[in-house]
């Protein structure tokens, strides 16, 4: 059953009680809120996604529920916990959204350690994936979200999961988190695009969340193989320039740029070279999307 068979009312009854199961393969999670926007939220951004049988196992149990005294109703504020243990200072209760988000990727974060987990985004075309490694302010996320609402499947915009036995890419085909200025530039780029109501004075300033396309969410169980590693920065006024990178310093930026390196060790190094040797690697500029989405769909046809 998906999430949007489900009607409003129903939906924030089995979140209020905390029988919502989530499947974002390759894990699932039971969610539970007794902030409204919450159920309206996922019902937007979920809606193609499977609400699971109540019963069954769940990787993670994630709450995001008002706070207690005052603060449930002078200046609401909402708090994200883990099995029943709070995980982060509280947040105003409008924020519930993102703190799902947010907290969902924590949780895989720190504890999907089946995966060499990579913040990164990964698109795939043609059966083959770009993985688009870069810290926060890159254009990442505004580039993922570019390319996928032009023709390229989604795997993820946040976590990489690199399975280190297949050598493949998983993703959960999850919202793309945008952030400030990246909002109004996708809306105008792709005005069919669905959003979230945009989220004020946050860590991040004013964040929305992007649906992810429904062909995306159909196909999140299909792993891909990493052939190209791009890595983005947005320059102001500048020409799309995709050049090739040393493959020694993507090396670094990888391992960098993942959560459980430390954790997997030799594995991780294996791993991390094994991804550089198969890809070809570049450093790509823009600031155009019309002309970075030309740039990767001439990378994928060539």
């Amino acid at each position: 059953m998906k999430i949007a068979t489900l009607p409003l009312e129903d939906l924030r009854d089995r979140l209020a009680r905390g029988q919502l199961r989530l499947d974002i393969h390759p894990f699932s999670a039971r969610l539970q809120s007794d902030v409204p926007e919450a159920a309206s939220a996922l019902r937007l951004l979920y809606g193609e996604f499977a609400c699971l049988p109540d019963d069954g196992f769940s990787d993670f149990h994630v709450q995001v529920r008002r706070e207690s005294g005052m603060r449930r109703w002078y200046r609401p504020q909402a708090r994200f916990s883990v099995d029943g243990r709070a995980a982060f200072v509280p947040l105003p209760a409008h924020h519930a959204p993102v703190m799902f988000e947010w907290g969902l990727n924590w949780c895989v974060a720190s504890h999907g350690h089946q995966f060499l987990i990579l913040h990164a985004a990964v698109v795939e075309k043609n059966g083959l994936a770009v993985l688009l490694p870069a810290p926060p302010g890159s254009g990442k996320s505004t580039l993922c979200a570019g390319l996928v609402n032009r023709g390229w499947r989604l795997l993820s915009d946040e976590l990489a999961l690199y399975d280190m036995d297949s050598g493949l890419v998983h993703g959960m085909a999850r919202p793309v988190n945008l952030k400030n200025r990246s909002i109004e530039v996708i809306q105008r780029f792709a005005p069919e695009a669905v959003f979230t109501a945009p989220v004020t004075d946050t860590s991040k300033g004013t964040v929305a969340l992007m649906r992810p396309p429904d062909e995306s969410v159909r196909r999140r169980t299909e792993p891909a193989r990493l052939r190209w590693l791009v890595l983005p920065r947005y320059v102001p006024d500048a020409p799309a320039t995709l050049e090739p990178h040393s493959k020694a310093q993507t090396f670094l930026l990888v391992a960098e740029q993942s959560y459980n390196y430390d954790i997997h060790g030799q594995r991780a190094f294996r791993a991390v070279e094994s991804i550089i040797d198969g890809c070809d690697c570049y450093q790509f500029s823009y600031s155009a999307l019309e002309d970075a989405v030309r740039t990767f769909d001439t990378l994928a046809g060539a």
